[in-house]
């Protein structure tokens, strides 16, 4: 099945190459080499090239397409509400799509996280919360909190202010300086604890001593100048590194300690990618902003937006104090109308009970790959796990840059996408395939992750 034509298909390449900027990407794929995969079409969990070819979505797109592909119901939704209303700003205005869905979203939050401030991604949702942040604690008379704390390789948006809480050293130093403000702590990635610092123990003790970093860099900053620590539930970058029991349990103490807010960034994590809506939820913390973006929609219209405690919210809420700062298609009707609709998707068809019941089959059966040589650790939570790759399981000797180079660019993440995996082998940290598939999918779609994974890897290690 041809979905197109060959004339056209050579048509798209031509004018992607001539002048389609793509992004976190090398241009040359398109002006040097032999073009750009087209997608063409999405259905269940599964999406189709241009020549037809199908291929398992084991990344839901970018994190976001939980709900799986070709939901007609959520594209009429759309239809309806762009019929109806196709755009209104919240500057000083309401729509009703808007209002439900603040509404059902504070419902859905732990806590008294009740106020909603939309955007349409998670760079400005993260934007949002930084700046809301300091602005708090000028109205709080206490305008020197204004550094903010998240953990090294942590990847929390591109946008300028964003930017200072990002973790990664190789996405700012060409747009240096950045805002300042930004510190950096160790993460919870128990495989390599020994690297940063920690001197041995159970994951549970390596957790209270990542925590405690947190407030070691409260103090040596001065609790006085420090607005927020930003964490996600589960760490992306750098392959899924999930909490130890108690990590959050002891964050939330030290930020009440030194009155610091707590930031619990689910960009990626909240709607169901860790079996609740929100990964506060399901590892048991208290934060005073959420925010989120990505899978609100399943990706069918853009959506993002940060949800904020009633303490927050009280310098607002009376007399003429205003939060100076929005975004033109924030709370977009139709991103709203969307997010209702995806929202009744995920109930009526209970996808969290889905990922609850099923992720620890899909851990057991990724987990099988432990008996490669190149496989050095298998971790995550709900249906987000990555696979971390070694030159060496004994001494867990990663890859230097060259190898990286070689091993993910020059071979597997064309081998795997050839062999009908689309998922994200990355190196922003050591070296992991990542998988985030829909929220839809069981035990016979892990079952043929795993084979792939397994034929492409085993032909890795010999071309090493």
């Amino acid at each position: 099945m041809t979905l197109l034509d060959t004339d056209l298909h050579t048509d798209l390449q031509a004018k992607a190459r001539d002048h389609l900027w793509m992004h976190f990407s090398r241009q040359s794929t398109m002006t040097d080499g032999p073009g750009v995969p087209i997608i063409v079409k999405g259905e269940g969990h599964h999406i189709f090239d241009a020549t037809g070819k199908k291929y398992i979505d084991g990344l839901a797109g970018l994190f976001v397409v939980n709900a799986g592909h070709g939901r007609r119901r959520i594209a009429q939704a759309a239809a309806k509400q762009a019929e109806e209303l196709a755009f209104f700003p919240l500057w000083s205005y309401a729509h009703p799509a808007a209002i439900q869905l603040a509404e059902r979203l504070a419902h859905l939050a732990p806590g008294d996280l009740n106020h909603v401030f939309f955007s349409t991604g998670g760079g400005e949702a993260v934007e949002t919360a930084f700046k809301l942040a300091k602005q708090y604690w000028k109205t709080q008379g206490k305008p020197t909190k204004h550094k903010v704390i998240s953990r090294a390789i942590a990847y929390h948006g591109t946008t300028q202010g964003a930017l200072a809480i990002t973790g990664l050293p190789v996405m700012k130093h060409m747009f240096e300086p950045v805002t300042p403000g930004g510190f950096r702590v160790p993460n919870t990635n128990y495989y390599r604890a020994e690297e940063s610092g920690f001197g041995g123990g159970t994951p549970e003790e390596f957790g209270l001593w990542a925590a405690d970093r947190i407030e070691q860099m409260i103090q040596f900053e001065g609790p006085e100048t420090v607005a927020a620590v930003f964490l996600e539930p589960v760490q992306n970058a750098g392959g899924c590194f999930p909490a130890p029991a108690g990590y959050f349990q002891r964050v939330r103490e030290i930020c009440d300690k030194y009155d610091v807010l707590l930031v619990s960034d689910e960009v990626i994590c909240a709607f169901g990618r860790l079996g609740h809506y929100f990964g506060a939820t399901a590892y048991d913390y208290q934060p005073d902003m959420i925010t989120f973006a990505k899978a609100v929609t399943s990706g069918y219209s853009p959506l993002g937006g940060t949800i904020i405690s009633d303490r927050i919210y009280e310098p607002f809420a009376h007399g003429d104090a205003t939060f100076p700062h929005g975004y033109t298609f924030g709370g977009h009707p139709v991103s709203a109308a969307v997010a209702l609709e995806n929202l009744d998707v995920f109930e009526e068809e209970g996808l969290l009970e889905n990922v609850r019941t099923n992720s620890p089959i899909f851990r057991s059966t990724l987990e099988r790959l432990n008996d490669l040589p190149i496989v050095g650790d298998v971790r995550g939570d709900g249906y987000f796990f990555g696979i971390e790759l070694v030159k060496d399981k004994a001494t867990k000797e990663t890859f230097d840059d060259d190898e990286s180079e070689r091993l993910l660019r020059g071979f597997l993440s064309k081998a795997l996408f050839d062999a009908g995996l689309y998922c994200r082998a990355d190196d922003r940290g050591d070296p992991v395939i990542q998988l985030a598939p829909p929220l839809t999918i069981g035990p016979a779609e892990f079952d043929e992750i795993e084979q792939i994974l397994r034929s492409v890897l085993t032909e890795a290690w010999t071309r090493l």
